[in-house]
């Protein structure tokens, strides 16, 4: 990283000290408001039925927004977007199209191709790329077809429809830049892909969102829109160029206005006078065979002038915020990172930018719209919930499908954002943790379908790990963020311990916990057989729980002596939970199982070879030799800790090591994890081990036979909507945990410490290798083959063509044997994760880590260690 700081760095620094807000504006439209939990007030919660995509049309929403490229304030209340008609399509396109849970065979699925190809954290400069068929858009064909096929058929996509032969489609690449905090530049660029020229409809569109406010946009002259608002104030909003303007009312049987002028001819629907609450100016235009035409349109608080028309000054700015991006990007590269890992890496970067969206719910006003008492409403989604009160920009998970936070994902997400926006990063972690989000009983949120549930507690490792970040940076670490976050972690941990230790054993139960279809039964419903599970995951990331409390802990005794206390009393949960989890470990098998407690008393282990088993592995923490060194007396209280309780079973320890194995189990974890016939595939760590293949595992109730196979694609089954699978499929954030664990490993055994990987080749490679190894394997999926082709597509021709193979989808999951992209398309939530490996093993080496200890690792996360 230089030590001159280059222009968005310097917007970076203005935002965080709050000189100048340069996030105030940003993309923070969904890409889909219909079917979320916020707008359905059916009377049976059933979201999807309530407002469709073509209700969304016609009918105003309540809680948000959405739109193609949208962009909009950070409380959207006047918001930007493009809409678009080929002159075919039975509707005007303001919004994409995909499947409903039930429409879809695998689930939701979006019926589009978009991408993300450019962003900077402050919004400076954006850029996406829609591919807008030219002939009619197969709305039917898509919903029928997917509808009529079964969960062991694939996906029927927009490709498959046959739409986009002989390129006949537009490229609509849509940038944005700021020529200020509050100005904001639109350029649209239409390319014809196609043989011949075609006619397209452009309309940029400005309207205000519903919440209360007194608002108005005015027509002026020359293709001039005056927005005034009673808390934002006046803007102005300008197409550049003779277009007219049409206006209408962001309104029940209003919103739909313009695409009824445009393709239904009535005149009559948009509003006579130039005044509405929506807006937008209709471009036509005709694009030869190969052509392009360019659409300009600029948004400020300060009324136009003659120099606001000039195309050649509008461009030069938007150029120069281009070459500041380039700027940026090439100052966070590692030296030795190659051109296609950079490519990589900015997309997916690009991706986590593009979707950070606004996120308002209102829980007591909305169960008061239901006609419901807030403070006693059961039977009614997130009745329990009334006191969220959410109005902020959040890091999604993916901008169609999960257009709402997750927990779990919203953890992983910082720490890829914090490889280019600490702030943004520092304040999603906190934001979870609020007394407008976090429950009074300690729980975090979950996710707006049932904000009760239960996700893996991954908020402290998170936060320690931005925390080192920064620290790395900035040579100074957020001590005051660091407590302020640590006291509310605190309370989450306790729910952990009253709530989710059935038995009160320390081991951990939870459900499903992120992992889905992954076990044999819904762990989140009542089991078959009555009792309960002890799961093996649960137990493990509660043992990571207390590890990385710890970490903090002793990173906030150095300031404050009175922290050394919560380090002991981690420690001691710690060991607990360390003995407890053995009644997990198979020493048959040499692996983790979930035990299957009954009803008469008797137990049994589940026999299912899965990331449940795995992610013991994941509960490795070495601790930093200066910490421990400044307070023995942590040390000594362990020691006597344990000859107090000579019950307790820990690790080996290997000194500042505290895991849940010792030498001897991680050995036989890490035979089956490496071996390419269970868990190791070309792209990465399987969710469950390829011996199901073969090797089904079988589990009778009565006269219902349940059962787990490997699948390395798509589920078979409806468990949790049946659009997500963890019965085969590569996750990035388990495999992000696993390099993290690794690493750890590393510094604690050293150079002496080899094993087989994979297993069975005879290649002993150091754990720093492995992770490595495991590392460019996952970068691999995005990465051109020497055939040019990306695993990540599937061996789809398409995407090696000249106008696609340069831009990369970033999928929920991927295949288990050829890499392949699943489930969400646009998941650069957690598997934004991989922004992270190769830039922080280009020119890292063992023995660096081992001179230096995980400190070298947050240093070559923070751009601060020269390759």
């Amino acid at each position: 990283m230089s030590a001159v700081e280059n222009a968005e760095q310097r917007r970076l620094r203005d935002a965080d000290t709050a000189v100048v807000d340069w996030r105030r504006w940003g993309p923070y439209l969904s890409e889909r408001q219909w079917g979320t939990v916020r707008e359905d007030y059916s009377p049976g919660g059933d979201a999807w039925d309530h407002l469709t995509h073509d209700q969304a049309r016609s009918r105003a929403y309540r809680w948000g927004e959405d739109g193609i490229a949208g962009f909009s304030d950070d409380r959207q209340q006047l918001c930007l977007a493009v809409a678009l008609w080929n002159g075919r399509d039975p509707i005007l396109k303001e919004r994409f199209f995909g499947l409903t849970n039930a429409e879809g065979n695998h689930g939701e699925d979006v019926k589009e191709y978009y991408f993300y190809v450019d962003g900077t954290p402050t919004h400076s400069y954006l850029r996406m790329v829609y591919k807008y068929p030219q002939r009619e858009f197969p709305y039917e064909d898509l919903v029928a077809t997917n509808r009529a096929r079964g969960r062991n058929e694939f996906e029927y996509e927009l490709l498959d429809t046959g739409i986009f032969a002989e390129d006949r489609y537009f490229d609509v690449v849509v940038e944005y830049a700021k020529a200020g905090p509050e100005e904001i530049l639109t350029r649209i660029t239409v390319h014809n892909r196609g043989p011949e020229e075609a006619v397209l409809h452009l309309l940029p569109t400005v309207w205000f969102r519903n919440t209360g406010a007194q608002a108005r946009l005015y027509g002026l002259d020359a293709g001039v829109v005056r927005a005034e608002h009673d808390r934002l104030g006046q803007r102005w909003w300008t197409c550049l160029g003779e277009h007219p303007l049409l206006f209408t009312e962001n309104a029940d049987g209003r919103k739909d206005a313009f695409g009824r002028y445009l393709i239904q001819g009535e005149k009559e629907a948009v509003n006579p006078g130039d005044e509405g609450g929506k807006a937008a100016a209709v471009v036509t235009m005709v694009v030869p065979a190969g052509g392009e035409y360019r659409v300009r349109t600029k948004l400020s608080d300060q009324p136009p002038t003659a120099a606001d028309r000039d195309d050649h000054a509008f461009d030069e700015v938007v150029e120069a915020r281009r070459a500041e991006a380039d700027e940026f990007y090439a100052d966070l590269f590692a030296p030795a990172l190659g051109e296609p890992q950079r490519q990589v890496v900015r997309q997916a970067l690009a991706g986590m930018i593009w979707s950070k969206q606004y996120f308002g719910y209102d829980v007591e006003q909305w169960l008061t719209e239901h006609g419901r008492n807030p403070l006693d409403a059961p039977g009614i989604r997130n009745g329990d919930w009334f006191h969220l009160d959410a109005h902020d920009i959040i890091s999604m998970p993916d901008t169609w499908e999960y257009p709402w936070f997750a927990a779990w994902d919203l953890a992983f997400q910082s720490v890829a954002f914090a490889a280019v926006d600490l702030g943004f990063a520092k304040g999603q972690l906190d934001l979870l943790l609020s007394r407008r989000y976090l429950h009074p009983n300690g729980q975090i949120p979950a996710y707006e379908w049932n904000f009760g549930d239960v996700n893996p507690p991954v908020h402290a490792w998170a936060t320690y790990l931005v925390y080192e970040l920064e620290k790395a940076r900035t040579g100074q670490g957020d001590q005051d963020w660091l407590e302020r976050i640590f006291h509310k972690l605190a309370k989450n941990f306790t729910w952990w311990v009253n709530r989710k230790d059935v038995d009160g054993r320390n081991v951990f139960q939870g459900g499903f916990l992120g992992l889905d279809n992954i076990g044999v039964f819904d762990r989140s419903a009542p089991l078959p057989t009555g009792g309960h599970l002890d799961q093996a995951d649960g137990t493990a990331w509660m043992a990571l729980y207390c590890q990385n409390m710890l970490q903090i802990a002793l990173e906030l005794a150095v300031q404050d002596p009175v922290y050394l206390e919560q380090a002991q009393t981690y420690f001691e949960h710690f060991a607990w939970i360390s003995t407890g989890s053995g009644s997990m470990w198979d020493e048959e098998d040499g692996f983790y199982y979930d035990l299957l407690r009954l009803p008469d008393g008797s137990s049994q282990r589940l026999r299912v070879r899965s990331m449940v088993g795995l992610l013991p592995l994941a509960a490795a923490t070495v601790y930093d030799r200066a910490l421990l060194d400044r307070h023995p007396e942590i040390i000594a209280d362990a020691q006597a800790f344990l000859e107090r309780h000579e019950t307790i079973t820990m690790s080996d320890g290997r000194g500042r090591l505290l895991a849940l194995f010792d030498e001897g189990r991680l050995r036989r974890i890490l035979a089956r994890m490496l071996d390419e016939e269970e868990f190791l595939s070309p792209y990465g760590i399987r969710a469950l081990s390829k011996f199901h293949a073969a090797n089904p595992f079988e589990f009778r109730v009565g006269d219902q036979v349940y059962d787990v196979s490997y699948q390395p694609a798509e589920s078979d089954s409806g468990m949790f909507g049946g659009n997500s699978n963890w019965r085969g499929p590569i996750w990035f954030p388990v495999n992000a945990l696993v390099i993290r664990s690794l690493l750890n490993l590393y510094v604690a055994y050293g150079d002496e410490f080899t094993v087989e990987c994979p297993t069975g080749s005879g290649v002993h490679l150091t754990l720093f290798e492995v992770a490595r190894e495991i590392s460019d394997r996952l970068t691999r999926i995005f990465v051109p083959g020497p055939d040019g082709r990306r695993p990540c597509y599937g061996g789809q021709e398409v995407f090696a063509g000249e106008h696609w193979r340069e831009m990369i989808l970033f999928a929920e999951y991927f295949h288990g044997d050829n890499g392949a992209g699943l489930g969400a398309a646009h998941q650069t939530g957690w598997t934004g994760l991989v922004a992270l490996f190769p830039n922080l093993f280009a020119g890292l080496t063992g023995q660096k880590l081992l001179q230096d200890g995980m400190a070298g690792v947050f240093r070559k996360f923070s751009g601060q260690e020269e390759s």
